[in-house]
């Protein structure tokens, strides 16, 4: 009687997956009129880069004669941190049946996005444009973004009794509680079994913990039933009475100091004239640990603030050698320049000023040419940021011709220095820097590191693989360190943190 087999161990504050999977909902405004008697007819298709081939993934429904549409039509997509999923949507003023396209259809308006830019921003509001650039007059869509994958964790709870009936004649009961969810379909899903006090009728039973997978999937506001019963060796057990309610008045009921419900016998209820119940439950504690996904602390404001760190050592080569890895060749980027776009293209969708901080090592650089491992590559020591990826790429190449590649390798000027950026973020509730892929990374003292936050690619071995191949291999990582990061600080998403009255993250060095 001890619990069932859906009885969950609580578990460790641990990262959800990386790959989640995200709802996006759509709706658009003042969309062109393209039918002479009535309205547009409008439904939005979405398509999804593949291999440079657009590819259709879903469409909505049909919205009849209406140039302000809210769909109803949910599309659900695998997002993935480490990849560039770039996404397309377009509206049409659909002719043929509902939900079918035709080619009839009128053109409305299109708009190109990634999926990375969508979460970021939670709520994206984008011009629809025509074919080769045109705004279609005032036209706009909106997608609104929600992570599906994520808000689990466990809830513990403790309940006991008070004046429940006595069901036995020549003793007391001997109760025990049980907690069903209801599914979608009416059936109810026993979660929770609680053991048997004893001859009480004022029963204190152990506290328990719950994933809250298990106990409501996840959503909060999904009827619960409780059954007090009491117990029969031989199975018969004597129905005390039930309660309803959900895990979102739980938690109001105890935050208010007043969780407690009437445990009712509907049959004495119908009988009996001055019948007020069969006992009360109490809810005498519910902690609830959430355990977050990467997508709810991105969703929630997170951003990712990228600093680039680039070798200019001798052991790089004579960039007039087409060996070297600086080697500048006017018709295809070197390595250095491919491993920039290709992870920088997927970091700036994550941060708001789109400024990465760009940093040399290993030269000596001008005007006195001494060795430096912590410079600026657009040689302004007061603001070491380029404007995008772009920026960073101009200001490589701007720098190079300008410093002689010296030695020795020493990045740990650098590391030090974002990892004071990061300990002054981490004082404001905020923040996350190296990777021990051959075991736990340890100081030079010995000391074990908490977390694994580096991550080493080696890129001679990817180089003839494509941008996104190595952009995946470099951030796959990221979403696990961070989420790691903050739980370890136990800090929740904003949005979660100001309901709690925690500071929430906002920026991930």
């Amino acid at each position: 009687m001890s619990g069932d087999s859906e009885r969950a161990v609580a578990p460790g504050v641990v990262p959800a997956p990386c790959a989640s999977k995200v709802e996006l909902r759509l709706s658009c405004r003042h969309l062109l009129d393209r039918d002479p008697l009535t309205k547009s007819d409008p439904s939005v298709v979405l398509l999804q880069q593949a291999q440079g081939q657009w590819l259709q993934v879903d469409r909505t429904e049909v919205v009849k004669s209406s140039l302000h549409p809210v769909f109803s039509k949910v599309f659900t997509v695998d997002y993935y941190f480490e990849e560039v999923q770039k996404l397309r949507f377009e509206v049409y003023d659909t002719h043929g049946p509902s939900g079918l396209s035709c080619q009839d259809d009128d053109f409305l308006g299109g708009m190109e996005c990634t999926l990375g830019q969508i979460v970021a921003q939670k709520k994206m509001t984008r011009p629809l444009l025509l074919r080769f650039g045109r705004n279609a007059g005032k036209s706009t869509i909106t997608v609104i973004a929600e992570d599906i994958s994520g808000n689990n964790g466990y809830v513990e709870l403790s309940f006991q009794a008070r004046k429940l009936d006595d069901k036995d004649l020549f003793s007391k009961s001997d109760p025990f509680l049980e907690l069903y969810r209801v599914n979608d379909d009416g059936s109810e899903q026993l979660v929770y079994r609680t053991e048997v006090v004893k001859n009480n009728l004022n029963p204190v039973w152990e506290p328990f913990k719950l994933s809250l997978n298990s106990l409501c999937s996840c959503e909060e506001t999904r009827p619960l039933k409780c059954l007090v019963w009491d117990y029969d060796s031989r199975g018969k057990h004597d129905f005390i009475g039930e309660f309803t309610t959900t895990f979102t008045e739980m938690q109001k009921a105890f935050e208010e100091e007043q969780a407690q419900w009437d445990c009712v016998n509907a049959k004495y209820k119908q009988k009996k004239r001055n019948y007020k119940n069969s006992g009360v439950v109490v809810l005498t504690d519910l902690k609830l640990h959430r355990v977050h996904s990467f997508l709810d602390y991105i969703m929630g404001g997170c951003q990712i603030h990228c600093t680039v760190a680039i070798d200019f050592t001798a052991s790089n080569g004579d960039p007039r050698n087409s060996c070297s890895l600086h080697h500048i060749n006017p018709y295809q980027p070197n390595e250095y320049l491919r491993a920039l776009v290709a992870v920088g293209e997927v970091c700036q969708d994550y941060d708001s000023d789109k400024r990465f901080s760009a940093l040399g090592f290993g030269a000596r650089i001008p005007p006195k040419y001494e060795v430096s491992h912590d410079f600026a590559i657009n040689f302004n020591p007061e603001d070491d940021e380029c404007e995008g990826i772009q920026g960073v790429v101009e200001a490589y190449q701007n720098c190079l011709p300008k410093v002689q590649l010296y030695g020795p390798t020493n990045v740990a000027p650098i590391i030090s220095k974002v990892a004071r950026m990061a300990a002054a973020e981490e004082r404001t509730g905020e923040a996350s820097i190296l990777d021990g892929d051959d075991g736990v990374l340890r100081s030079p003292r010995g000391e074990p590191a908490l977390r694994d936050i580096v991550q080493f690619v080696p890129f001679r071995e990817l180089k003839n693989a494509s941008p996104a191949a190595l952009a995946k291999c470099v951030l796959a990582e990221v979403p696990k360190q961070v989420v790691e990061y903050y739980s370890h600080k136990e800090l929740p998403p904003r949005s979660l943190g100001a309901q709690t009255g925690g500071a929430g993250p906002s920026s991930a060095p």
